[in-house]
């Protein structure tokens, strides 16, 4: 039987995005089906005092997760899957900045309007509305991504490099243990390392 697995993401976390990897590679050697959400780092930061660096990177996310909600929005789940790739491809391993044109590119390289970005602000309320179901799931004191299996939901994993084969298969079934008890938490250790991506 077919294990359903949702995935909260905001394009520009290269955690996220890491995260994003190592799941689709889970598709390829477990019997999931993952479905994409979008979330927004900038609404999650709202209100917050944040290093003037990190509060620079926090905005310029708006416009990203706006336009995601839209997609969702409007074209629904495998759109918005398609343009997770090409816009995480653009950003994370391909460097590209955090720009309206890096934006205005993803979008045309999965067949969407760029125009859509003249639109980001009228996808607010859908942003909101995407968020309050990531953060209800496991409260405002983490990120993204945010993954439910089972009806039981958290914030992580924090990988990198994402693994591939039955290593990728073995973390999700450890994932699925540990979600599924109702009162875990939290596992952690300090990150020594970047995202690595291959």
């Amino acid at each position: 039987m077919t294990t359903q697995v949702d995935f909260w993401f905001d394009p520009t976390c290269p955690w996220a995005w890491m995260a994003s990897r190592w799941i689709l590679e889970v598709e390829k050697v477990r019997d999931v089906a993952v479905t994409f959400h979008p979330m927004s780092l900038y609404i999650l930061n709202e209100g917050r005092d944040l290093p003037p660096d990190y509060r620079e990177h926090i905005d310029k996310t708006r416009v990203f997760s706006f336009v995601t909600a839209g997609i969702q929005e409007r074209y629904g789940a495998e759109k918005l899957r398609e343009f997770y790739t090409a816009v995480g491809t653009r950003l994370h391993p391909g460097a590209e900045p955090r720009t309206v044109e890096t934006l205005a590119a993803a979008l045309s390289d999965c067949g969407l309007d760029p125009k859509l970005i003249d639109e980001a602000d009228s996808f607010e309320d859908a942003a909101r509305r995407f968020q309050k179901v990531a953060q209800d799931l496991v409260g405002n004191d983490v990120g993204t991504p945010i993954i439910r299996v089972g009806g039981m939901a958290l914030f992580g994993p924090v990988i990198s490099p994402a693994p591939k084969g039955e290593a990728a298969g073995e973390l999700f079934d450890g994932f699925v243990k540990v979600t599924a008890y109702d009162g875990f938490f939290e596992l952690k250790r300090s990150r020594d390392r970047d995202p690595i991506f291959d």
